[in-house]
């Protein structure tokens, strides 16, 4: 998913929008997918999508983590969803030096 938002600790990107690209992976409960082929007990990845640009849109963000660990627990709060990964890469980062982007990923499942 690519968005752009306020991101960083850097004055400037409290208030200039800049690219960020996320990954989410949601893993779910067998039972859910596997005893019915109805419609209403599988994800909707349209909701998943506007879960996470809600999320992504609640802007200024100062930590790439904070914004993932948010995502993460919402889509943990999504029923049937066991486990998630999110991977939040900024593709303008402000270093001193050649990369294409920083990335953060954050794992986080369901206590059983």
């Amino acid at each position: 998913m690519r968005f752009h938002t306020c991101v960083g600790l850097l004055p400037h990107e409290h208030h200039v929008p800049q690219p960020l690209e996320l990954d989410l992976t949601v893993w779910v409960s067998l039972r859910r997918v596997g005893e019915t082929d109805s419609p209403e007990a599988l994800l909707d990845y349209r909701d998943l999508y506007g879960m996470v640009r809600e999320t992504v849109s609640a802007s200024p963000h100062r930590l790439l983590e904070a914004l993932c660990e948010k995502i993460a627990a919402k889509a943990l709060d999504i029923s049937g969803v066991q486990r998630v990964r999110v991977a939040a890469r900024k593709p303008h980062a402000p270093l001193d030096g050649p990369v294409d982007h920083v990335e953060v990923t954050v794992h986080r499942q369901r206590d059983e």
